[in-house]
């Protein structure tokens, strides 16, 4: 019997129930970053670039006291204006967003070197080790962030490494979490287990098996961390714990223009402004990154 030419063949399976191919062509959808995710990486790369090259702008010093009138607006010459002393805002602005990068950037790294060590060791190996890591990790977590902060920064010289250490030990229990979780996940896959039945020994397993599928889920952790490390930065500079006047920081610059907002609100708006748009950008750069590479904590 001829066949319509708009007739797919079709076969049955033994339940009776037709199969019929799929010839569509359409091949896995790709995820992709979004148009949101390059804009708020080039405003981070931004304000990377133009604090490290600080130095090199054609910019008044950031700490230089009557070189113009005190509380100007916005103008040629000063573009964002200038504070209560005649300091140029946008100057300070940038010189401040240092401090917030370095902290950010320095205290994080800590907690994934320092958590992220402990959650393999504790992953990997289990036991009493485990019990003995995981915790202490609840202990650390126990205590108010901000507050247990301030104590190290009270009772130690409020400088700019004492404020990154005292915001690097929070981040420590949080990444440690994650990478045990995972760590306990891929510990138990297929690959790991063939590497331990032939005797690998267990450095090169968790070098070479383990650390780099739990990679991913740590930095894309990591990235949504700095943020919360900059505004902590931000809290102490405000309460005056952080890097002392009159080096800026965007928390410093926020706490002067308190005591001036009703006449020179522009003092405090643009650190708010540049500290609001860099922890959204980093926070969006975060969770999209975490969706592309389909990260699930502890689920993987």
């Amino acid at each position: 019997m001829a066949m319509s030419p708009t007739t797919l063949p079709s076969a049955a399976d033994a339940s009776g129930l037709l199969i019929v191919p799929d010839l569509s062509g359409a091949a896995p959808r790709k995820r992709h970053l979004s148009i949101f995710f390059w804009v708020s990486a080039s405003w981070i790369a931004l304000i990377v670039l133009v604090a490290i090259f600080a130095n090199l702008l054609p910019i008044p010093s950031p700490t230089a006291i009557g070189n113009a009138a005190p509380g100007m607006g916005p103008s040629w010459g000063h573009l964002l204006g200038t504070d209560e002393l005649g300091r140029d805002l946008l100057s300070r602005v940038i010189f401040g967003a240092r401090v917030s990068l370095i902290v950010g950037v320095t205290a994080t790294s800590l907690g994934v070197v320092i958590g992220g060590t402990l959650g393999l060791i504790a992953g990997y190996a289990g036991g009493i080790v485990d019990t003995l890591i995981a915790g202490s990790m609840n202990v650390l977590l126990a205590f108010p962030s901000l507050i247990l902060a301030l104590v190290i920064v009270t009772f130690t010289q409020p400088t700019l490494l004492h404020v990154t250490l005292a915001i690097g030990l929070f981040t420590v229990a949080p990444l440690c979490r994650v990478v045990r979780a995972n760590t306990i996940s891929f510990s138990h896959r297929e690959f790991v287990q063939a590497a331990q039945v032939t005797g690998v020994k267990r450095r090169r397993i968790i070098f070479r098996e383990i650390v780099p599928n739990v990679l991913p889920t740590t930095l894309s952790v990591a990235l949504v961390a700095i943020p919360g490390a900059i505004l902590a930065e931000g809290a102490l500079s405000f309460l005056g714990l952080s890097v002392r006047p009159p080096t800026p920081t965007w928390g410093n610059m926020i706490s002067e223009g308190r005591d001036v907002l009703a006449k020179y609100p522009l003092i405090a708006l643009w650190p708010s402004i540049g500290m609001l748009l860099t922890v959204l950008a980093l926070n969006f750069m975060g969770d999209e990154l975490r969706g592309y590479l389909d990260v699930k904590e502890g689920g993987l």
